[in-house]
């Protein structure tokens, strides 16, 4: 079965579109490793903040870390290509390099929440997605151009999203048009069969990460929420700011959002992965958006700092 990642047409040098996949299978991802390199020093152009955040990242990460928020006690899986000849080239601020898709999204997930559990699968092998104890976090930052129950990897995605069990982070799509429309005669499968699902946020790209002094609007390529209720309201958007990575697209956006939900379990140590998910919908801001209008934004900008700011949470 085909998948696309999310990216979007007309990459910058060194991007590339991955349409078919390849068998192979990684393991976990060291849960120091993305720490230790957020403690090391940078040569990018994107330097490291005084606070250990680089440019691409909201200040609410800093906030959240200095609070003592990052993930800790909560499990994040990757679940994308990380086999593919197809390699990105970009820097997240801890210099230039080349490698495949979704490497780039385990490093932003893993640098966003540096305490979690991080894992890598690769969906190229077939194998179902399993949970581990705690809270769960499951990332797709791809397409997939078939139904979920001719893949044992979309099959046991789909499952958990509507047992509520996990909570899901799902890129919009980069091709400027409604989430799971299709493109080319091809929709995008694994989309419609989370629509609604209870725990399932879709993520769209903003041009920057938005501020009431300067707001943010839909990233040209992004795709969006359009007329359906449904939709609108598990639809949550969050600066991609490619200018400054090289990174450009949904697929970017996605680990973003799995690391702001890693975070707030990692202060609401007893939510479930639904009251995750409502926080972050609830707690979006439409201030910091151009002509803010819920079929184009759904709910609107995630606010890390919005979502963390309550006791508990229910």
């Amino acid at each position: 079965m085909r998948k696309i990642q999310s990216l979007p047409v007309g990459l910058v040098a060194g991007l590339f579109l991955c349409l078919t996949a390849k068998s192979g299978f990684a393991g976990d991802l060291s849960d120091g490793g993305a720490a230790a390199e957020l403690a090391g020093s940078s040569s990018s152009g994107c330097p490291q903040n005084a606070d250990g955040t680089f440019c691409w990242m909201s200040p609410d990460i800093g906030q959240a870390w200095a609070s003592g928020y990052t993930g800790s006690g909560v499990s994040v899986t990757i679940v994308d290509d990380f086999t593919s000849n197809n390699e990105v080239e970009a820097d997240l601020g801890l210099g230039p390099k080349s490698q495949p898709h979704g490497k780039w999204v385990a490093e932003i997930a893993g640098m966003v929440a540096p305490g979690a559990n991080m894992s890598e699968h690769d969906y190229n092998y077939g194998i179902p997605l399993s949970l581990q104890d705690g809270l769960n976090v499951v990332n797709l930052s791809y397409a997939s151009l078939g139904p979920a129950d001719l893949d044992p990897v979309e099959k046991s995605i789909v499952d958990v999203a509507w047992a509520g069990t996990a909570f899901i982070a799902k890129s919009a799509g980069n091709h400027n048009i409604r989430i799971g429309t299709g493109e080319n005669g091809e929709s995008d499968f694994l989309a419609l069969e989370l629509m609604g699902a209870p725990t399932t946020i879709f993520v769209g790209a903003l041009d920057h990460n938005g501020t009431p002094e300067n707001k943010a609007k839909l990233a040209s390529y992004s795709n969006y929420p359009g007329l359906i209720p449904e939709l609108q309201n598990q639809f949550l958007t969050v600066g991609v700011e490619d200018d400054k990575t090289g990174l450009r697209g949904t697929s970017y956006g996605a680990p973003v959002i799995s690391g702001y939900a890693a975070i707030l379990g990692s202060k609401f140590t007893t939510a479930t992965p639904i009251q995750i998910s409502n926080q972050l919908l609830d707690t979006a801001r439409t201030d910091t958006i151009v002509n803010y209008d819920p079929e184009t934004y759904g709910r609107g900008e995630a606010s890390l700092s919005r979502a963390l700011a309550p006791i508990s949470i229910r």
